[in-house]
């Protein structure tokens, strides 16, 4: 079982390098909204703020660096590149998938990553469905103490557990377990998805349940049905996978759903986002934070500077969004009006 993890995870890492893994004939919808540019904006640039608050947290910026990886010697370097970056950027750092921590024999230090990034809130993350196959909360207890992690977020991943080799498919009676998790915790609970989307349903029940915050994952960017596809031995299932190359709720389409069951739900988006202005919309949605993932995985298997400088493009982009619109901070964007759709 190790082997097969490890074996996973390096092979995940390689084929959302390589290989076209976006949803087909999908988007985020993103681009289908635009802002009314401000002629005169009446503030300075230099004035400009990224700061916001998640939870009881001060964030420098609302950017979020989404789970990916771990489990490997791989995962390893990418990860502390991203640590070391996130930290001197004031980025929150999401780990990918903790269960090899606790099912793998190697590669745990790919997984703690809080010398690296000793001042910004850290994310650790476990499959949901694991709930349903032995894990309890102190599994979960001794994952936040290993990773010194301020917050645990459960991913929700049903359609990609079926294409993948033996995955873990029993989903029944998983929204009281996660209620029992969050009331035992001392951290906060999240839930995500991993790339199609949240609906307002969703949200309402596990909001119901004391979950923390979500994260929609929303579809348009990484799809885990293509990725699990060029991996599949089995035929039925890797021709199955095609069928959704189009599945799940589009990112805006899904930040909208929750935004209208629940005005006050902290929130992050992610799914597709590409660019500061990417993630200036996704605010002016209704985000709290924004979640890049795939699009910054090259630079992380490069160095912490190769990250550092992804990172100051988005946050310019962001804040050239803002200037363009005539807004200081995040919560001024939060509330603007000048985001149109244009459908």
């Amino acid at each position: 079982m190790p082997h097969s993890i490890e074996r996973r995870k390096s092979e995940h890492i390689q084929i959302s390098l390589d290989e076209q893994v976006t949803g087909e004939a999908i988007s985020t919808g993103l681009e289908s909204y635009r802002f009314i540019h401000n002629a005169l904006p009446e503030i300075a640039f230099d004035e400009i703020s990224l700061e916001t608050e998640f939870l009881d947290f001060t964030c420098k910026t609302p950017f979020l660096i989404s789970s990916m990886t771990g489990g490997t010697a791989f995962a390893e370097t990418i990860n502390r590149n991203l640590a070391m970056a996130a930290e001197e950027r004031g980025w929150i750092l999401a780990l990918g998938s903790t269960r090899a921590l606790l099912d793998s024999d190697g590669h745990a230090d790919s997984f703690l990553m809080r010398k690296y990034a000793p001042s910004i809130p850290v994310i650790a993350n476990l499959g949901a469905v694991q709930l349903n196959y032995g894990y309890t909360a102190d599994e979960c207890k001794k994952i936040i103490e290993m990773t010194e992690a301020d917050m645990l977020v459960l991913h929700l991943n049903s359609i990609q557990e079926v294409i993948q080799e033996s995955g873990d498919t029993n989903f029944k009676g998983l929204l009281s377990k996660i209620e029992q998790l969050c009331n035992t915790l001392e951290v906060p609970v999240g839930v995500k998805e991993v790339g199609w989307g949240i609906d307002g349903e969703v949200a309402r029940k596990l909001k119901e349940a004391g979950v923390a915050f979500v994260d929609i994952a929303g579809a348009g960017g990484t799809s885990w049905s293509q990725v699990e596809k060029y991996r599949a031995d089995n035929p039925v299932k890797r021709i199955a996978a095609e069928a959704f190359s189009s599945w799940g709720i589009p990112t805006t389409e899904s930040l909208q759903l929750v935004r209208e069951e629940s005005e006050d739900y902290p929130l992050i988006a992610s799914g597709g986002i590409q660019t500061g202005v990417d993630g200036a919309k996704a605010i002016a949605l209704g985000a709290d934070l924004v979640g890049i993932g795939r699009s910054i995985l090259k630079a992380a298997t490069e160095s912490p500077e190769s990250v550092v400088e992804n990172m100051e493009i988005r946050e310019m982009e962001l804040q050239m969004a803002m200037f363009g619109i005539g807004v200081e901070t995040i919560q001024a964007l939060q509330q603007t009006e000048r985001l149109k759709s244009v459908l």
